[in-house]
């Protein structure tokens, strides 16, 4: 099964890139119709995780992607989940 995956820990300060690092990795599953995309925003303070469940929340997002789950045993991972 083909992934996509993205680290966020280089990026995190800079919000703009984080965004569009994020509309790149979800319209490149969409494209190539891969099932899961791997999302670690790291586990910190929490913030990142929470921007990036607001990214993937609002409706023009969350209409490209079946669903989110939270990794139960590593806090600072989320795999997204496609249907194509």
């Amino acid at each position: 099964m083909a992934k996509l995956k993205l680290d966020l820990h280089e990026i995190c300060k800079k919000g703009q890139l984080i965004e569009n690092e994020l509309n790149r990795v979800i319209t490149e599953a969409v494209e190539k119709r891969i099932a899961i995309v791997e999302i670690i925003p790291g586990k910190g303070s929490g913030q990142l995780k929470k921007t990036v469940l607001r990214f993937l929340n609002r409706p023009e997002i969350k209409k490209l992607y079946h669903r989110i789950d939270k990794d139960s045993v590593n806090f600072g991972r989320l795999f997204v989940r496609f249907k194509h």
